[in-house]
């Protein structure tokens, strides 16, 4: 097993130890811009990052992540002997830091169902198209060659059946004759920035749960797809839909 922690003396970004703060984990293989969008809005969602583990010791994010004061462990999965063993590993390190929430922020890993049971009801994951369409890889591509006239982002809860939980929140954005993978994918990264937060302040307030395979909010089942932001609404009028 091999495991390297980086802590910092500050606080964990720019937000103060108030008891409010609900404690989350944030889990990172590459570049980590959503993490920034969660490390720039713990204030505004009354959360804080207390760690910030990643299965790539190059992954970016980490960088963000130590620029912030947030304590950073890197877990190879490669050092493992199978997805088992390192999933047992990672459960381990996140549960000794006592997160209330576990955030997915492009972390390439497939879970087993041993660590999205545990985690059930408190693990989120944000996912490049209208869910339940192009679930995996490529969506944006994916998105291009059907001919699609909107593609967007998925906010949900994770469970054992890939990019297949209750989806919690959602934002569209057009399609245009002459998109390529690239602008499509700048025009989709702009609303998970947005949305991702949301979420994150809606479950650290309580509003936000999972039950009976559904997402629900303010103790109503949300639709099969999540609540539908549109893309022109600000942040701040989406904290209360």
């Amino acid at each position: 097993m091999t495991i390297h922690s980086l802590h910092s003396e500050s606080a964990a970004g720019s937000v103060s130890a108030a008891v409010s703060a609900v404690p989350m984990v944030v889990l990172v293989s590459g570049s980590g811009s959503n993490l920034q969008a969660l490390i720039d809005t713990q204030e505004q969602t009354h959360t804080r990052i207390v760690a910030v583990i990643s299965n790539q010791p190059e992954a970016y994010g980490l960088i963000r992540a130590a620029q912030a004061g947030i304590p950073v462990v890197i877990l190879e999965h490669s050092q493992y002997e199978n997805r088992e063993t390192f999933d047992q590993a990672l459960m381990e390190e996140i549960d000794s830091y006592h997160p209330a929430l576990v955030v997915l922020a492009g972390f390439m890993r497939i879970l087993t169902p041993a660590f999205t049971d545990h985690y059930e009801g408190r693990l989120l994951n944000i996912h490049p198209s209208l869910l339940p369409k192009y679930k995996g890889l490529h969506t944006h591509r994916r998105a291009l060659e059907a001919g699609d006239s909107e593609h967007g982002v998925t906010v949900h809860f994770v469970t054992s059946e890939l990019d297949g939980g209750a989806p919690a929140i959602q934002a569209r954005v057009p399609v245009h004759a002459d998109d390529t993978e690239e602008l499509l994918q700048q025009r989709v990264l702009v609303q998970e920035h947005i949305i991702y937060p949301v979420a994150v302040g809606w479950f650290a307030s309580g509003r936000l749960t999972l039950g009976n395979g559904r997402a629900w909010l303010d103790n109503r089942a949300l639709p099969e797809q999540g609540f539908q932001h549109a893309a022109t609404s600000t942040p701040q009028g989406l904290l209360t839909p």
